[in-house]
């Protein structure tokens, strides 16, 4: 893991530039449905967002293993995200669409059964991992997602170097708990935040859109708990999180570099408790149901 998420800004350098060579991706006014599982399907919900937020058409985010209303709703396309290409979920849905609808699948094992049951295919074996728990391929799979619909990513290959570069501090490495927040296509980088930290640390977090956390979840937060927000901040949370005595982070960095952040204090926390965030408990690099 952390060789993986290291190398992540020079491997957004090399799926930015991937993006701008390939028209493999829905044309813009296409209606579409992203799926995914896991870390996938969060990275489903960040590009869905920023696809349609940009103008660029409908586009709805489905967990692969609830998918079935993409068979019956008239969508134009399909993206598929996965790291593995042998998910059960993913390999079922494609299978179902063969023929009927057209699928694009982005993927880093470039030999996975998934390839051949595509129409056709975002390969990025360089962003590839041989950890169980997701960084780089996820984060560059979204950075030549963003790229085609025109997302600024200016700061984000510089911020991301000084997020890897950062020390952890004290109050982060023994913080009880996180609540991660994001607004548009940074709720995604929310939900897989939490999920970083569930899968490397076995820790209790939570994440939520961030005009949401005021409607109940705000109560949780205390001295001790971590409130953390990706890109835009709601006016006057900073300050009503400051009166509970939890700790508020805002970074002002790109989004994205904020998740490198996180996936570097995930690190560390395990670390921290003699965890191995390459082999966590009850988890494997690819799910592959009745196997």
């Amino acid at each position: 893991m952390d060789g993986e998420l290291s190398s992540q800004p020079d491997c957004w350098e090399r799926a930015a530039a991937q993006a701008g060579r390939e028209q493999l991706l829905p044309a813009r006014g296409r209606r579409v449905a992203v799926v995914g599982c896991g870390t996938s399907w969060f990275m489903a919900q960040a590009y869905a967002a920023a696809r349609e937020g940009s103008g660029h058409g409908e586009t709805d985010a489905f967990a692969a293993s609830e998918a079935s209303a993409i068979t019956t709703r008239a969508y134009d396309a399909v993206v598929a995200i996965t790291r593995s290409g042998t998910t059960s979920e993913i390999l079922s849905l494609l299978t179902e669409l063969k023929g009927r609808t057209p699928t694009v699948v982005v993927l880093g094992d470039v030999e996975s059964p998934a390839v051949a049951l595509a129409d056709s295919v975002v390969g990025l074996p360089f962003a590839d991992e041989s950890s169980v728990v997701q960084t780089r391929f996820a984060t560059s799979a979204l950075v030549y997602l963003l790229t085609s619909v025109g997302v600024d990513l200016g700061s984000a290959v510089a911020d991301a170097r000084a997020a890897v570069a950062a020390e952890t501090p004290d109050d982060l490495l023994s913080a009880e708990q996180f609540s991660f927040l994001g607004t548009g296509w940074t709720v995604g980088l929310a939900h897989e935040a939490a999920l970083k930290m569930r899968e490397g640390v076995q820790g209790w977090t939570e994440s939520y859109p961030a005009m949401e956390y005021r409607h109940g979840p705000i109560a949780i937060a205390q001295p001790g708990r971590v409130t953390w927000v990706f890109g835009q901040e709601p006016a006057g949370l900073r300050e009503e999180v400051g009166a509970t005595g939890a700790l508020y982070v805002s970074t002002g960095a790109h989004p994205l570099a904020d998740l490198v952040r996180i996936h570097k204090i995930t690190l560390d926390r395990a670390r921290s408790r003699g965890l191995d965030p390459d082999t966590p408990r009850h988890l494997s690099r690819s799910v592959v149901l009745g196997s």
